[in-house]
C-alpha cells in the first residue's frame, strides 16, 4: 500500500439530507431525518413505505431545466460540480490533465419510463424522447462530457457497493499513472421497480430505519450522488491545491455464498477489511472511526457488528443512512463523503435510529455526538451478491 496514493482535493455531495457537503453534514449532526412517502411515483402497496427523496429545489435550476438525461445524471452532474468547485480547479485545468471519471450506478441503468412502456405495450406510437434520454444517461458519460474530459470513463453496476468500488478503480487509475485525476462516485434515483423490489423481499421498514437496533425491521430506500476528485501527489502539488483527506487504500472481496444474504460469518468483509488493514502504518489506534454498512436488516447489521467487533474491537461506528436511506448504487461513495468531512470536523453524529442494544450484536453504534481519536477512518459497504468494498482515508 502506497501512503497518500491519491489526495482527495473536492466533495460533492447532495441527498435528502441537503443540497451539498455543508447542508448534510449541519442535517446529521442536528439529528434530522427527512423521510416522507414517495412523490415522484405512486405505490399500490397498501402499507406506504417512507424513503428519501432528494426534493427538485435541491438542484441547480440548469440541472431541474435539463430534459436531456435521467435524474439519476443530474444528481451526478450537482455532485461533480460541487467537488470541482471545491477544488478550486477550473475547467480549463482540468482540460490540461489526464482526468478521468468512474461512476457507480444500480437504478441509473434502468430506464424509469414506465409510462412509454404502458403505451407500447397498449399497442400506441409513444413518443421515443425517452428512448434518446436513456441512451444520453451513462452517468459517468454524462460528467465527461459536461467537463471535456478524455481520460477513462466507465460505469460500475455492482449493487450497493457500486459507488465504493467506484472509488476504489479511481484510486488504482492515479496509482498506475493512468490518470492525473480522478472523479469518482457514485448516484442513483428512485425508482417505482426498486421500490416495489425491496418490498417484495421483505426487508423495508414502514417506518424510520432503525440501524443496528434490537428492533430493526428493514431499510428505507434513499437517493442521491457523492463525487470525490482524486488527484495524483504531482496534479495537487503542481498547482498548490488544498487536501482535504488522503484516499490510501481499498479493499475488496465476495463472499461467494447467496444472492441477497451476506454470508453470516462475514469472511468476505474480513478479507476486504483485512487488505487496507495489512500496512504497517495503519494500527488499531489510528482509526478514528468505521462509517459501516449499516442497512437496518437483521442479517446485514449482525454481520457487519460481529466483524467490526473482532477486526476492530472497540473502535466506534455507525451507520449514516438513518439520515440518507439507503441509496443503493450511490450510497457508498455519499458515505466516503460523510466519512472525509467527519474525519475534518474532528466528530460523528449518532446513529439515527438506534436506541435498544440487540443482545446478539456483541457491538453497538455510537448514540450520540462523538469525538475522535485517531486520524483515519473506514467506509465500507455489503451488497448484492456477496461483494464487499472497504475504503481507508486519512484526514489530510
Amino acid at each position: 500500500m502506497k501512503e497518500r496514493a491519491a489526495a482527495v482535493t473536492g466533495l460533492g455531495c447532495l441527498c435528502a439530507a441537503g443540497a451539498c457537503v455543508e447542508e448534510c453534514l449541519v442535517s446529521l449532526f442536528k439529528g434530522e431525518r427527512n423521510l416522507r412517502p414517495p412523490s415522484r411515483f405512486k405505490s399500490t402497496q397498501k402499507t406506504i413505505y417512507p424513503v428519501f427523496e432528494v426534493p427538485d429545489e435541491f438542484l441547480r435550476e440548469d440541472l431541474r431545466k435539463r430534459k436531456d438525461v435521467l435524474l439519476t445524471s443530474r444528481l451526478a452532474l450537482a455532485a461533480a460540480h460541487e467537488a470541482v468547485e471545491h477544488a478550486g480547479i477550473s475547467s480549463r485545468d482540468l482540460a490540461g490533465k489526464r482526468v478521468g471519471v468512474c461512476v457507480g450506478t444500480t437504478v441509473g441503468s434502468s430506464m424509469n419510463n414506465e409510462d412509454f412502456y404502458t403505451a407500447f405495450r397498449r399497442g400506441g406510437n409513444p413518443d421515443m424522447a425517452p428512448i434518446s434520454r436513456f441512451l444520453g444517461s451513462n452517468p459517468a458519460s454524462a460528467i465527461a462530457k459536461e467537463f471535456s474530459l478524455r481520460g477513462p470513463c466507465q460505469t460500475v453496476v455492482n449493487a450497493c457497493s457500486s459507488g465504493t468500488d467506484a472509488i476504489g478503480i479511481g484510486l488504482t487509475w492515479i496509482e498506475r499513472g493512468i490518470c492525473d485525476a480522478v472523479l469518482a462516485g457514485g448516484a442513483d434515483e428512485l425508482c417505482h421497480v426498486t421500490h416495489n423490489g425491496f418490498i417484495s423481499l421483505m426487508i423495508t421498514d414502514d417506518g424510520p430505519c432503525k440501524p443496528f437496533d434490537r428492533y430493526r425491521k428493514g431499510l428505507n430506500l434513499g437517493e442521491g450522488a457523492g463525487i470525490l476528485l482524486l488527484e495524483s501527489e504531482s496534479s495537487h502539488r503542481k498547482r498548490k491545491g488544498d487536501v482535504r483527506s488522503y484516499l490510501l487504500d481499498y479493499g475488496s472481496s465476495a463472499d461467494a455464498y447467496h444472492l441477497t444474504a451476506p454470508d453470516p460469518r462475514g469472511e468476505g468483509l474480513k478479507r476486504a477489511l483485512m487488505e487496507v488493514l495489512a500496512s504497517p502504518q495503519v494500527k488499531a489506534e489510528t482509526i478514528s472511526f468505521v462509517n459501516a454498512h449499516g442497512t437496518g436488516t437483521p442479517d446485514n447489521d449482525r454481520v457487519e457488528s460481529r466483524v467490526l467487533n473482532e477486526i476492530l474491537p472497540g473502535i466506534p461506528f455507525l451507520s449514516t443512512k438513518g439520515y440518507t436511506g439507503h441509496a443503493l448504487g450511490a450510497a457508498g461513495a455519499i458515505e466516503a463523503v460523510f466519512t472525509i468531512a467527519c474525519l475534518e470536523k474532528g466528530m460523528i453524529p449518532a446513529n439515527a435510529g438506534f436506541s435498544a442494544p440487540d443482545p446478539d450484536l456483541p457491538a453497538s453504534p455510537v448514540t450520540e455526538r462523538t469525538t475522535l481519536r485517531g486520524d483515519m477512518a473506514i467506509s465500507q459497504s455489503l451488497a448484492f451478491g456477496g461483494s464487499n468494498g472497504v475504503l481507508l482515508f486519512k484526514k489530510g
